[in-house]
């Protein structure tokens, strides 16, 4: 099966990773932060976890590019068809808040596609991955896995929300005020669409602008489960870009009927 030998090695890679970001998670010692030009926290962990996944990847795969949020851009992976997209640690916000929302995130772009993606939560120990055609799974910390597969309803007044805890934005309030949702919950990271690719939630909408690491791997688990994942204005989401911005939102549902928006 085509991805496989990237899945596996993506798979050991964002769990060493999230061994080293859970070794500063839990010490004793107050977390470091410095911060970008755009103001966003940038952590030890971040860098540690970087350094890891970025050494696997090129060691294993040394003719693909690789996009990390943590790595200055060569855009000479823009001539290239094959390109790892990363973000080393996603929810860097809710890192610091400690509160266990946040992933470590490792896609494969194929020609601007997201055709494999993992997504690890190291306070958890659960691993969510996919690749094109293959499906999506989860593996627990007790080393059971499932097949993922998205729920099937499509009742407006039971859909099972899910929206950006650090994120808030005024569309989505105005979402919610005219639902009225009773089943919403706000959390951090790439954990949002994969409760809607393990069939724990229902929709997932993003107004504000994201990044190609931010949804790369996501779309991946999530598409494999059968979930919607499409820009906001309904075209589809490609990777490996010029600009790596996503700037239009977007959203993850269960059901196409679900698209409120």
């Amino acid at each position: 099966m085509e991805w496989m030998k990237e899945l596996e090695t993506a798979k050991e890679a964002a769990v060493r990773a999230g061994k080293a970001i859970m070794e500063i998670y839990n010490a004793a010692d107050p977390i470091k932060v410095e911060y970008k030009g755009d103001h966003s926290p940038l952590t030890e962990a971040d860098k540690a976890a970087n350094q890891i996944i970025v050494e696997a990847l090129r060691s294993g795969f040394p003719q693909y590019a690789v996009l990390s949020e943590e790595e200055k851009d060569n855009k000479s992976r823009l001539e290239n068809a094959y390109c790892f997209v990363v973000d080393p640690l996603d929810g860097t916000k809710e890192f610091l808040k400690r509160n266990g929302q946040f992933t470590v995130n490792i896609a494969l772009a194929y020609e601007h596609e997201s055709v494999m993606g993992v997504i690890y939560v190291p306070v958890t120990g659960d691993l969510y991955y996919a690749a094109k055609g293959y499906g999506a799974y989860k593996k627990d910390s007790e080393g059971r896995a499932e097949k993922l597969s998205v729920s099937d309803n499509v009742d407006t007044a039971s859909l099972r929300v899910v929206a950006s805890n650090s994120h808030e934005c005024a569309q989505m309030s105005e979402l919610i005020e005219k639902y009225q949702f009773k089943n919403l919950v706000k959390m951090g990271s790439s954990l949002k669409g994969c409760l809607i690719a393990e069939n724990k939630a229902d929709v997932y909408y993003r107004f504000n602008p994201t990044m190609e690491w931010d949804t790369a791997a996501m779309q991946c688990i999530a598409e494999e489960a059968g979930a919607i994942f499409r820009q906001m204005d309904g075209s589809v989401m490609t990777y490996n870009r010029e600009d790596s911005l996503n700037s239009k939102g977007f959203y993850v549902i269960n059901r196409v009927e679900n698209l409120l928006v």
